[in-house]
């Protein structure tokens, strides 16, 4: 399976942006699919991640009430939408896919099977 994200950018504080990640296989539609992110110096942090209905979602805390993430299963995608962004958002976010279970969310990286190439979200201040 191959992830390509896209819709990073540089913004300022307060404003919104939409990250996408389109997975190669219909059988994205099974995976559970999560967003991470690493900013320099830090080890990569999770951020949310959906199972594969759409209806289980966890986020976490720093971004929680500001993110969503939804999925598109018909178009093998998923999406992160990024409001009140703030400085301290500045990461490469990686998409992610668990390839071994279509309801368990896990917030470790080393649960995830395959990577996007990572897009980068700058948030000036």
């Amino acid at each position: 399976v191959q992830l390509q994200a896209c819709g990073g950018g540089l913004v300022q504080a307060g404003d919104s942006l939409r990250l996408s990640c389109v997975a190669s296989k219909r059988t994205f539609s099974h995976y559970v699919m999560a967003w991470f992110r690493q900013a320099p110096g830090k080890e990569r942090e999770f951020v949310a991640a959906i199972g594969w209905s759409g209806d289980n979602i966890y986020y976490a805390d720093s971004v929680k009430g500001r993110f969503t993430i939804s999925r598109d299963n018909a178009k093998n995608t998923v999406f992160l939408q990024m409001n009140s962004l703030k400085p301290e958002d500045t990461a490469v976010y990686y998409c992610a896919a668990d390839a071994y279970t279509e309801v368990i969310l896990t917030t470790t990286p080393d649960n995830y099977d395959y990577w996007g190439q990572g897009t980068q979200v700058t948030v000036s201040s």
